[in-house]
């Protein structure tokens, strides 16, 4: 049986940071807090919503480690190490493995595309070297590859590949992998738009980037669902539809740390060539927020 990370709301947590580009473990900590206060399941650190992207090496690790030190086990970590180089990805996990994840997070290969049995090839690497479970990250939107469903059959064979983030928009695709896979491969959502609808796929949960600011509700989206109130989780998932587009209105995580700013979390800092959003994009977004409640 193979071990699941968690279920209901992880939420894919940004990185607080100065103007100057620091990172604001303050901030950060604070943040974590309130996410574990607030309902958050799990939190996936240093994935896109934290901008890995811009992360150097050791960044990166303090940044997954200082959430474990902070979490301290009241709810699992996940670390997110996937990269285009598959030595440089191998390597991440190692480290982030030994920082005290309970899971990582591995995106499939981007800009060095590669075939779909090169897929199976490049998680299994990950797979074989994470102490931990692994969760792929299937997200064609930013990498130009989609991980088929006959390949996450294969990929269910592995003892230590546990689960999907899937974001690849194709229900029909989803429906089929679920099938294929047989219920050896959890399934989290990785749209916040879809997550009653991947829930109704036989999912899990969702990694979340709508769980920054409303966690407590994203949880409880996937807990009515778990117990029976279809109607109510679906009602959540209305109620913050617009909200997520607004979120999604600019490159993630562009919205979100603006949001988060307003909430007062921390600075509206990005690291190029993320940039603060566009007037009118974000004056929509903080009337979004407001329609539900949130102060700002």
């Amino acid at each position: 049986m193979k071990k699941r990370i968690f279920t209901g709301c992880g939420t894919a947590i940004i990185t607080p940071m100065f103007q100057d580009g620091r990172v604001d473990f303050e901030s950060y900590g604070k943040l974590i807090d309130w996410q574990i206060e607030n309902g958050a399941d799990a939190i996936v650190a240093a994935a896109t919503t934290g901008e890995c992207a811009t992360l150097n090496d050791k960044e990166h690790i303090e940044v997954i480690s200082y959430c474990v030190e902070r979490v301290n086990g009241r709810i699992p970590v996940v670390g997110c190490t996937g990269s285009n180089d598959l030595a440089h990805g191998v390597n991440l996990t190692r480290m982030a493995c030994e920082a005290g994840v309970d899971g990582i997070l591995a995106v499939t290969p981007y800009y060095n595309k590669t075939t779909q049995n090169g897929l199976v090839r490049y998680f299994s690497e990950y797979a074989d070297c994470a102490t931990v479970p692994v969760i792929v990250y299937n997200v064609p939107g930013r990498t130009s590859i989609n991980i088929e469903p006959k390949t996450y059959e294969k990929l269910a064979d592995h003892e230590n590949i546990v689960a999907t983030k899937e974001a690849n928009n194709d229900i029909a695709k989803i429906v089929e992998t679920v099938q294929r896979t047989e219920g050896r491969l959890d399934l989290y959502s990785g749209n916040d738009d879809q997550i009653v609808p991947l829930l109704a796929c036989g999912g899990i949960g969702v990694i979340s980037v709508l769980g920054n600011v409303v966690p407590q509700e994203t949880h409880d989206m996937c807990q009515l669902w778990f117990d029976g109130d279809i109607k109510g989780s679906l009602a959540l998932q209305l109620k913050y539809t617009q909200l997520v587009k607004a979120l999604f209105s600019e490159v993630n995580p562009v919205p979100v740390k603006a949001a988060c700013a307003a909430m007062g979390f921390c600075e509206n800092a990005l690291r190029g060539p993320l940039y603060p959003m566009e007037e009118d994009h974000y004056q929509n977004l903080l009337a979004e927020m407001r329609k539900v409640g949130l102060a700002v």
